[in-house]
């Protein structure tokens, strides 16, 4: 096989998952390119967070295939769905640090749950991932006495301290203002090139995620509306499409919820 064009990280084939009788998701399949931001996008409640889950194996499909590394995450057991996991990191929204702990003790955590390594080695490693966000500086404190930015990025020296081959990001712009927001986009960036990492960005955020992601999928009605470059969907003369990349509130995507015609509603005669 060409080592210019290695087989994707992650693949999902014809997946169907749902919740009882509602379907979330229906014959979904993209793949997640080898050593590329991937932004998986689309309106909300359109299934992206359950394709992070479903890759994680914390929910598992009703039908088709999940292949992490060619091997399916699907009917895996529990102690090989771990071992995979380590291959994963996770970038929670809004971090999802333990408050109780320091921020060191925060990054330090999976090594000392996953690995035997010396408390000196740990240090060592901690110490580099929290540099590598621009937070060694800050190892002592506890994510009470840091900023929402900066909690981010712990979490991210968190997801990397076990040197995954995937980070999944859950929606990591939400609440940054515009500088944090643009830091943590340049580090998902960075990181991914540095480290040789494959990424995944659910985001809502167009304008910064078209600029850190090689590639694109959009979701809508469970399966893949779209995917290509930013530059292609751009163009893309698609309505839903063109209202999701630019931001417009008239298309396919509806602006109000159905309801009674206006008439209906304030004539208040009695029949």
């Amino acid at each position: 096989m060409n080592d210019s064009n290695p087989p994707p990280l992650v693949e999902l084939r014809d997946l169907t998952f749902g919740y009882g009788d509602r379907v979330i998701l229906k014959n979904l399949s993209f793949n997640v390119p080898r050593g590329q931001v991937t932004a998986l996008m689309g309106v909300s409640g359109g299934g992206k967070t359950t394709v992070l889950r479903l890759i994680g194996g914390q929910v598992r499909a009703n039908q088709g295939q999940v292949l992490f590394d060619g091997q399916d995450i699907t009917p895996m057991p529990q102690a090989q769905l771990y071992a995979a996991r380590r291959r994963m990191g996770m970038l929670f929204q809004f971090g999802a640090l333990f408050t109780d702990m320091t921020v060191f003790d925060n990054v330090a955590f999976p090594l000392r749950e996953h690995t035997r390594l010396s408390e000196d080695l740990v240090r060592d490693i901690v110490l580099m991932k929290l540099d590598a966000v621009g937070l060694r500086g800050a190892r002592d404190l506890k994510p009470s006495e840091i900023s929402g930015g900066m909690s981010r990025r712990v979490a991210l020296a968190r997801a990397i301290a076990l040197d995954p081959d995937l980070i999944m990001y859950d929606e990591p712009f939400a609440g940054l203002d515009p500088i944090s927001l643009g830091t943590a986009a340049r580090l998902i960036r960075r990181l991914n090139d540095s480290l040789g990492i494959t990424s995944l960005v659910v985001s809502h955020d167009v304008t910064e995620t078209f600029e850190i992601a090689d590639h694109v999928v959009i979701l809508a009605n469970g399966g893949v509306a779209a995917q290509g470059t930013p530059a292609q969907l751009r163009a893309s003369t698609d309505p839903l499409i063109h209202q999701f990349v630019h931001a417009l509130s008239d298309g396919p995507v509806p602006f109000h919820y159905p309801a009674p015609s206006a008439l209906q509603d304030y004539d208040r005669r009695p029949a």
